[in-house]
């Protein structure tokens, strides 16, 4: 395998492909999401509610409905205006089949 080598701030840095770092650090796949899922939360565009929703295929009335909170709630949490509660971001978790984890961190 051939990887960058790159300098920060006069420290040298390797600079590999997310899966491989995936591979090497044992961090796979234990969610069962797909690798361009796993992507996309990795980089951290857009929160990782709102990703994992997309890839289910379900609306914000949707999820919101399942998971006992308001549309407007959801929509906080998938903006970052909010954080979200503990019993929210549990239940979020569980219907969208996902760690809490993964929701939070």
């Amino acid at each position: 395998m051939k990887y960058d080598l790159l300098h920060i701030q006069g420290k040298p840095f390797v600079l590999i492909p997310l899966h491989d770092y995936r591979a090497m650090t044992g961090s796979g796949n234990d969610s069962k999401l797909p690798e361009d899922v796993l992507d996309q939360l990795a980089m951290k565009k857009a929160s990782a509610v709102k990703i994992v929703r997309k890839f289910r295929g379900m609306t914000q009335e949707e999820l919101a409905s399942k998971a006992g909170i308001s549309r407007p709630y959801l929509t906080e949490i998938e903006t970052k205006r909010k954080d979200g509660s503990v019993r929210a971001i549990k239940a979020l978790a569980e219907i969208l089949d996902v760690d809490v984890g993964m929701l939070t961190g």
